[in-house]
């Protein structure tokens, strides 16, 4: 039981030291994986009527909610300019067709 326990708390320690850690390569498929362990791990202590855990877990769990916000801006303006280079590319091929199609009726004549 107390080396369970021990093993639970090792594993919880190590958790929020990854918590407290800046991390800037997070990203949202890894907030997701990580929120969903951590209300699994909160569902958990809860139903063992571990609450101090289950406090621990949800201050985790608001940290990582409050770090995968501040995430979600950058990675919404670079998926917003990676449309618009894209559509740009798509417009330009467009328009080449369009140009080498009035060059080909210019050169038919009247």
């Amino acid at each position: 039981m107390f080396v369970k326990s021990g093993l639970m708390i090792v594993s919880l320690a190590a958790a929020f030291a990854a918590f407290a850690q800046p991390n800037n390569q997070l990203s949202a498929s890894d907030c997701e994986v990580e929120e969903a362990a951590l209300e699994r791990d909160i569902d958990l202590a809860r139903s063992k009527g571990q609450m101090l855990r289950r406090r621990e877990l949800a201050e985790a769990l608001s940290s990582l909610k409050a770090r995968c916000q501040t995430l979600a801006p950058a990675q919404s303006r670079a998926v917003r300019i990676e449309k618009l280079e894209q559509e740009i590319r798509e417009l330009r091929l467009e328009l080449e067709r369009a140009e080498e199609l009035l060059r080909k009726l210019k050169a038919e004549g009247p």
